[in-house]
């Protein structure tokens, strides 16, 4: 039994299904089933007791779960001090695509004059992963946008941008002022991962999922690409920088992309506590700004 069988149980424990925490782990389902198999043969008992909807944790389940947690987050409380000996401390950031700008652009230079010694890693995930590595236990903290399942997370809301759909200039819809994505029916929608976070899958497709066409799409700019080409369409931030020849135009009954800081709700580190306070700042005062 080791850290990374661990770090598996746990995500297979949380979500009560092999498929969603193989996509929270970004990994695929066989090995991870591989995995609890080991565990639970190693072990001499089951673990889980499977159902139709998913996997439900036995007694002996239950107390894993109890004490495998704690023992996970020693051992990453015991990391960060072994490399904090070596003379620098190390915090790492996930974000998607069209966030990753805004971590370097707006935070980092507050940050960096607070913590000039600390090594900041960026991890970039892709559209099948709005924790952007958090769920995986891959970063620290997340920059991304809601909605997402944040079960065992806790968020700090940063901004709230409107959204639009993103249609190629020869579209008909491009010289519209506003849109209504329920009078859009027939539209060709860019398909996300099907083992996608539903909550974040039914915000970003504009269309049931029997509608959708083509092949998912794992990157915004695979996505922007696939409306550029191939003359489908594509929800995103009214902010976001799009290529030549498109054009975003405003829908009006969606709600808008809630920005916000993501980090595990049992442990907030000093220095994602510090991440937090700092970008929260830099967000009001562009907010002010704006205003």
């Amino acid at each position: 039994m080791d850290l990374r069988g661990l770090r598996y149980f746990v995500a297979v424990a949380e979500e009560r299904h092999i498929g969603r925490a193989a996509a929270r782990l970004q990994m695929t389902q066989p090995p991870l089933s591989r995995a609890m198999h080991h565990l639970e043969a190693d072990l001499g008992v089951a673990l889980f007791a499977r159902t139709a909807t998913g996997v439900e944790l036995t007694e002996a389940g239950h107390l894993l779960y109890a004490d495998a947690r704690p023992l996970l987050q020693q051992a990453e409380r015991m990391a960060a001090r072994v490399r904090a000996t070596a003379g620098r401390a190390t915090l790492t950031v996930g974000s998607l695509a069209d966030t990753a700008e805004l971590v370097g652009g707006r935070i980092a230079s507050a940050f960096r004059e607070l913590h000039p010694t600390v090594s900041v890693r960026i991890h970039e995930a892709d559209l099948g992963d709005p924790s952007a590595g958090l769920r995986a236990g891959l970063v620290d903290v997340a920059l991304t946008r809601l909605p997402f399942e944040d079960n065992g997370l806790r968020s700090h809301a940063l901004h709230a941008e409107p959204i639009g759909i993103v249609v190629r200039a020869d579209d008909p819809l491009a010289g519209h002022p506003s849109v209504r994505l329920a009078d859009l029916p027939d539209r060709r929608w860019v398909q996300l991962p099907p083992d996608t976070d539903q909550a974040w899958r039914a915000y970003w497709t504009g269309a049931p999922a029997a509608a959708d066409s083509g092949t998912p799409m794992r990157t915004i700019q695979e996505c922007l690409q696939a409306v550029l080409w191939n003359g489908m369409s594509a929800l995103a931030p009214l902010d976001q920088v799009i290529p030549a020849g498109l054009v975003t135009v405003p829908v009006l009954d969606r709600p808008p992309s809630t920005l916000v800081l993501a980090w595990p709700a049992l442990h907030l580190a000093p220095l994602v506590r510090s991440f937090v306070r700092i970008a929260a700042e830099v967000y009001r005062r562009t907010d002010r700004r704006r205003d």
